[in-house]
Formats: structure tokens, sequence, C-alpha cells
């Protein structure tokens, strides 16, 4: 029964991180989002500007101190604080 019940109250997902995209699949409701693995940042502050499609978008339209940066390359992480930030 308790295991019955931990079924219900869970959320389990999977999430895909690809160099091109991130995939967000939820058991149940299949794949959630597909957003580009691209996170803006502000060199200034160090702040995240914008992550997945609004980074994207912002590329080339910006003041120089917003860079986009993708936290992986060639399908491994190349840098691990903005692809942690890119998941929260």
């Amino acid at each position: 029964m308790i295991d019955r019940l931990r079924e219900i109250l869970s959320n389990d997902i999977g999430i895909d991180l690809g160099t091109a995209s991130t995939l967000v699949y939820v058991r149940g409701s299949g794949i959630v989002t597909i957003e580009p693995s691209i996170v803006a940042l502000n060199q200034k502050t160090g702040r995240v500007v914008a992550v997945g499609e609004d980074a994207s978008q912002m590329i080339g339209r910006t003041p120089s101190h917003i860079s986009a940066v993708r936290p992986l390359e060639n399908g491994v992480i190349s840098n691990l604080e903005v692809a942690e930030e890119m998941l929260a």
C-alpha cells in the first residue's frame, strides 16, 4: 500500500541534456518541454538573464556585456555552473 501511495504522489521525470536542446519528460505526460541548451549571462553581474528559447532569441540582439553560453559541448557538460543554472 505504501508503494502504491508513493507511486501516486511522486513525479518521475527524466532530463536529456543535449548539446543543441534539452528535453524534459514526465511519466504520464510524455515530453513536456524541448528548449535550446543556451543560457544568456550578464558578464557584469554574473547573473542569468534568460534560458532556452528566450536566450536563443537574444543572440546578436543584446549589449556586449550579455553573452549567450552553451554549457554543453559535444554531448559533455563543459560549464557545470551554467548547466546547473539552466536546470534551475
